[in-house]
């Protein structure tokens, strides 16, 4: 009879805390996509391809529909997810050169560090583009720290810049795998090598050929941003990134299925240089940027299967955003604008990838928990910098008063609850800290550009480089194409987000 209750008693305690878990304390699994617009899948709207697995992730969750990231270039957006903390704050946070150094000091609070504090195994995997090394920049053939694993995550398999800047090569935690002692990498940002070709110097040996800016040195039939030599034993080919991420993301959710884990999938796709895996080339009549989407989608659907193969699906909250609206033509001649036809990256709304337009930062935003979230849409306001707060309070973590400083707790929002609220106000930037602004606040806003012209780079090809005056305003409830500037209608509320956006920016916080 004894040993009948102390088995029983166990069940209990099992039952009990595999609630607690699940319930609680979920794995996290935050995907972004890169340079991916709210038109790119077909959830939101695409008709000329299709996404079955972010369709999947949106049918069993919540689809956003005000759903943000905070800048429209892929490293700022990146800082303020991390910190929670707007990127204009910080230092060093517009788009990073491949010999940065890291721009998120040891000591910061972060997403992975706050999840650390609860208990949670985190690690990160795909791009990181956020510096990495001390003042000096990265030691390529040494131990590359600080990075990833002195702001919170326990181990990393990174991109270290983004795939058309130098070195293509992996990181694994400290070290660039796979070298050669008798190869060193070197990597340089205006002087090229001697021994290396460039796209301006082989330019007819290139497999993608670049279209402005792409043409220093070439590695895998592509010409990048930056130079390098050496280290050949260690770079990987562009083709092959996809299957990488999937395989060291596989990795680290079946080394920690028996404990909390926060996993960053940090996809590359559909960044330039748009080479997807040789079994995606041609499934779209979108040329190799809707190749990308597919195998993007692909990689969505890896994740999922491996939550399930390890029954992690209903103990798992999963966020699928991206780090910036879209871009065509981004420095390569890959057919994007050409093969474009009648798809709407940016779905209805104007502008993109470098702009303060919707188009810019409102992007497909999905969060999904079986079991706990209620599917259905939410037309709630959410940003990439409230998970922050928003994991911080469902872990039960308390924010540093002096950490996170513009992350709202809309974890409410996150899950579906019916009457939770999301934000009330965001602020948007282009890239870096260059005062170019979008304020948000309720159907209101307002763009701030620095100087008293300045050009808006939208995604539409003839509305490239469109010169715009130094403040517009635009009533999104109308309006969200952004196209009737009513700023001479409405001087007052002109007037008051002026106000309000100075307010943020000078205070140096968002929240109180």
């Amino acid at each position: 009879m004894k040993t009948n209750f102390c088995t029983l008693l166990a069940l209990i305690i099992g039952v009990l805390t595999s609630h607690r878990c699940s319930a609680e304390t979920p794995n996290i699994v935050v995907i972004m996509a890169d340079d991916l617009g709210y038109g790119d899948v077909s959830c939101y709207g695409a008709t000329e391809l299709q996404t079955p697995h972010i369709d999947q992730l949106a049918k069993e969750g919540v689809r956003f529909t005000n759903g943000y990231c905070s800048a429209s270039t892929c490293t700022p957006t990146r800082y303020s997810l991390l910190t929670g903390t707007y990127a204009f704050r910080g230092e060093r946070t517009g788009i990073a050169p491949p010999n940065s150094p890291a721009i998120i000091q040891p000591g910061t609070e972060t997403v992975a560090s706050l999840l650390k504090k609860a208990g949670y195994a985190t690690g990160v995997v795909g791009k990181w583009h956020l510096g990495l090394g001390g003042p000096g920049g990265p030691d390529w053939n040494g131990d590359l720290k600080p990075g990833p694993l002195e702001i919170g995550f326990d181990t990393c398999f990174l991109l270290p810049t983004t795939n058309d800047r130098v070195p293509q090569v992996y990181v694994h935690d400290h070290r660039v795998p796979n070298l050669d002692p008798a190869d060193p990498l070197w990597v340089g940002q205006k002087k090229p090598s001697p021994d290396h070709p460039t796209g301006k110097t082989h330019r007819d040996t290139l497999k993608m050929d670049w279209s402005h800016g792409h043409n220093s040195t070439i590695h895998n039939g592509i010409s990048r941003i930056g130079f390098y030599t050496g280290g050949h034993a260690a770079r990987f080919r562009d083709e092959d990134l996809a299957d990488k991420w999937v395989e060291k993301s596989n990795e680290f959710m079946e080394a920690h299925k028996d404990e909390p884990f926060f996993l960053f999938f940090s996809s590359h796709d559909i960044h330039v240089p748009r080479m997807p895996h040789e079994r995606f080339q041609g499934k779209t009549k979108l040329g190799f940027r809707g190749d990308a989407i597919v195998e993007l989608d692909w990689c969505v659907g890896e994740v999922m299967k491996t939550l399930d193969r390890l029954s992690l699906a209903e103990k798992t909250l999963v966020v699928f955003c991206s780090d910036n609206g879209p871009v065509l033509d981004d420095g390569y001649k890959d057919g994007a604008i050409e093969k474009n036809g009648s798809h709407r990256a940016a779905g209805p709304f104007s502008g993109g990838k470098y702009s303060v337009y919707e188009g810019g930062t409102r992007t497909p935003f999905v969060t999904r928990w079986i079991g706990r979230i209620k599917p259905g849409v939410s037309d709630e306001m959410v940003c990439t910098i409230d998970l922050a707060a928003s994991l911080a309070a469902l872990t039960k973590q308390p924010l540093p008063n002096d950490a996170c400083l513009d992350s709202f707790d809309v974890s409410g929002a996150l899950l579906g609850q019916a009457s939770a609220k999301g934000r009330d106000h965001l602020v948007q930037q282009d890239n870096g800290s260059r005062g170019t602004f979008g304020l948000r606040s309720g159907k209101w806003k307002l763009h701030r550009y620095q100087n008293k012209t300045a050009r808006n780079v939208r995604v539409e090809q003839e509305l490239a480089n469109t010169k715009v005056p130094m403040h517009q305003l635009f009533d999104l409830s109308e309006d969200e194409a952004e196209k009737q500037n009513v700023l001479d209608e409405h001087p007052q509320v002109a007037a008051r987000l002026q106000k309000q956006l100075d307010a943020i920016i000078e205070n140096g916080r968002s929240r109180d």
